[in-house]
Parts: C-alpha cells; sequence; structure tokens
C-alpha cells in the first residue's frame, strides 16, 4: 500500500514536471496580435472597442464613471488620462481613428474640465486630499493639473485647436511656478505628499508644451534630472522612489521605489530624457520584472525595501510578491521600451489570470477595470506620440 503511494505521487510529481513548464503556452498569443510598429494590433482594436463604447454612449458612460468615482475617485481620473494618451497614438498610428479620436477626447477633456470648475480638483482625490496641510497655497495637486495638460497636449499633437493653446500655456506656467517652490523641484499630488508618477507626467506635459508652442524648458528639465538623480533616487537600486514630502524626506508610508510608480515614470520620462528613462527601466526590469514558468509579473518594491500593502499596489500574491497593480504597469515599460521578451510573459499571464471576455468585436478582462483596461490599451499602441515630440 506504501510503495502505491509512493509510485502514485511519483507519477503526479513526474506529470507536473513535464506540464508546468508547458502550461505556458497554451495562454502565449502570437507577438502580432498585440503589437506592431505600424498600426492598431488586433488586440488594441478589440480593447478600444470597449472604450469607444462607455465615451459614445452616454447612459453606459455615466455607469462605468459612476462606479469608479464611488470606488476610486482616482481610477475615474486616470482612466480618462490613458484613455486619451491611447486615442492619441491610435490616431496617430491609423487615420481611420483620426475624426472618433478627436471627438471623444474632446468630450473627455470637456467633461474634466467641468467637473474641476464645478465641484473643484478634490472630486478626484482621495478623501485625505479633501483635507488640510497643503504646503504650497493655494492648494492645487500636480497629480490632476499634469494629467489635465498632458490630455490637452496630446489633443493638439493630433490636430492644433487655438483655444487649448491657453489652457495648456496656463495650467504649465503654474506647474513649473510650484514645482520651483520645493528643493527637489516637485509639487504636491496629495497635501505635503509628492508622487513621483505625478510629478514625470507633469514634466512630459511642459515638455509636449515646448514642442507645440515652441517655449523652451529644457533647462528646467535638466534641472529635475540632476535633482532626481541626487535627491530622489534609492541608493541601493538606484530607483526613483515613490513618494516624499514637499523638502524632498521619503515618507514613511512609501520610502522607497514601488511598481505602481517607477513604470510609468520610465514611460513618462521617455520624452524628456530618453537616457534616464532607459536607465530606470533597466534597474526597474532588474529590481522589480519577473517571470515563473513563461508567465511574467512585477513585484511592487525591490526585496532591498519592501513596503506595506496599500490601494494602489492591491492584494500582494505570497511567494512571488507578484502586484497585479504593478504588473499592469509594467507594461508600460516594456512595450515602451520594446522589451519583447517580458512583454510577451506579462500578456501570456494576462490571459490565464485575467480571464479574457470577448462580445462581438469588443475585449474585456474581467477582473479588470476600466482604467486597467485603458493602461493596456495605453501600452500596446504607444509610440508615435513620443516619436513625435522627439
Amino acid at each position: 500500500m506504501k510503495s502505491r503511494l509512493l509510485l502514485n505521487l511519483f507519477a503526479v510529481a513526474l506529470a507536473a514536471a513535464v506540464w508546468l513548464p508547458c502550461l505556458h503556452f497554451f495562454f502565449r498569443p502570437k507577438f502580432a496580435d498585440f503589437w506592431q510598429e505600424n498600426g492598431v494590433p488586433p488586440i488594441a482594436r478589440q480593447l478600444a472597442a470597449r472604450h469607444l463604447a462607455i465615451w459614445t454612449d452616454p447612459q453606459l458612460r455615466q455607469q462605468e464613471l459612476a462606479q469608479m468615482q464611488q470606488h476610486n475617485p482616482e481610477w475615474d481620473f486616470m482612466s480618462r488620462t490613458y484613455f486619451v494618451l491611447a486615442l492619441a497614438n491610435m490616431a496617430l498610428r491609423d487615420d481611420t481613428y483620426r475624426a472618433s479620436a478627436l471627438e471623444i477626447i474632446e468630450a473627455i477633456i470637456e467633461n474634466t474640465l467641468t467637473v474641476e470648475r464645478d465641484t473643484g480638483f478634490q472630486a478626484f482625490l482621495l478623501d485625505y486630499g479633501k483635507s488640510g496641510g497643503w504646503k504650497m497655497q493655494p492648494p492645487r495637486s500636480i497629480f490632476i493639473d499634469g494629467e489635465i495638460a498632458l490630455m490637452i497636449a496630446a489633443r493638439r499633437m493630433i490636430a492644433e485647436r487655438a483655444d487649448y493653446q491657453p489652457l495648456l500655456a496656463e495650467r504649465v506656467a503654474i506647474m513649473i511656478e510650484r514645482m520651483k517652490l520645493s528643493p527637489v523641484l516637485s509639487a504636491e499630488s496629495y497635501p505635503d505628499e509628492c508622487w513621483i508618477f505625478c510629478n514625470t507626467v507633469a514634466l512630459a506635459a511642459i515638455r509636449l508644451s515646448d514642442v507645440l508652442d515652441g517655449t523652451d524648458h529644457r533647462a528646467f528639465l535638466r534641472d529635475w534630472i540632476v535633482t532626481a538623480k541626487r535627491r530622489l533616487s534609492e541608493p541601493q537600486s538606484g530607483l526613483l522612489i515613490s513618494t516624499y514630502a514637499v523638502d524632498g524626506m521619503p515618507l514613511s508610508a512609501g520610502p522607497g521605489p514601488e511598481g505602481t510608480s517607477i513604470w510609468m515614470a520610465c514611460n513618462m520620462l521617455q520624452v524628456v530624457n530618453a537616457e534616464f528613462a532607459a536607465d530606470q527601466y533597466r534597474r526597474a526590469r532588474n529590481e522589480l520584472g519577473r517571470s515563473f514558468l513563461g508567465f511574467g509579473y512585477s513585484r511592487e518594491w525591490p526585496q532591498t525595501s519592501e513596503g506595506a500593502m496599500d490601494i494602489d499596489s492591491g492584494p500582494i500574491v505570497p511567494i512571488f510578491e507578484a502586484s497585479a497593480s504593478a504588473s499592469g504597469l509594467a507594461f508600460l515599460g516594456a512595450a515602451g521600451f520594446r522589451d519583447v521578451e517580458y512583454l510577451t510573459q506579462l500578456m501570456t499571464s494576462l490571459n490565464f489570470a485575467g480571464f479574457p471576455l470577448k462580445r462581438g468585436d469588443a475585449l474585456q478582462y474581467q477582473t479588470s477595470n476600466p482604467v486597467g483596461d485603458a493602461v493596456l490599451l495605453y501600452a500596446l499602441v504607444q509610440g508615435p506620440l513620443w516619436e513625435k515630440a522627439k
């Protein structure tokens, strides 16, 4: 009896040893289905169909945005930004998307500006952003200013719209003025809380404004990079830290780099300083990028600076230390830096754990939400906007 049990256990172990390494092949998509240097790949078209439906159907849009606003107002806001960036790249990749992209981008910008005007920028912040404690007066969030500026700039990169020029110029001037109030050239996203995610978005918007309007903020951008290397980098990994006070001191809640910040920062910095962006990506790939049996994922923190789970990181998978949120944002880095191996591994994991559901021409990942799908869509079509800016 004992020998039979041992034999059965051996058979199970042998089968696992043979089949587990092959499992990823059942979920690994064809590379051309999710990435193309020119044109819009099929998976991106299917993801776009879902978002196009949301923004062209007022009832569906209201339903989706209300759900995200109730759960997390940041997601409501960021889903707009990522979708605008995706549409801008799609319009530059495929002219058949141009008319609809311009119409929807303008609808998103106008709706966002209306919410900001009628209820204040805090409408898109978590509750603690609605309290006092802002170091810079009057209170403003670089999170809101940066992404609105980037949306406006992206719209103008497709085709000029004169009345958007002063809107962008005003917001850029405000951002730079406030960033210069900090010794680390960073403005608050939340009260006395600066995020590398938000400040690099602002830098990208400033860079696009220079391209569009002939202004020159190269000295400021250069100073920011120098300061970041010296004051905002973790010594062990060399990665940019995720969050810090206005004076540059790392915050106890998040003292080091985080996957949910650094992958986005790498993406934004590509248009600001390509060399520094590539260096940060290499470091992030080494510290956070992981794969297991052909399935790719991202850690939220380097092993040298473990953090605590929060709304950004989401649940952390034990043993692997994988973060779904960081893994989703890792698509931005892998696609942006043409890391074919890692991008393919991430897509394989998404097909395995994301439970893709296709209805007609639209694709939705059931374990995701509109902001997660918008991140993925932007990741899979990015490139032309940054190239045009360069």
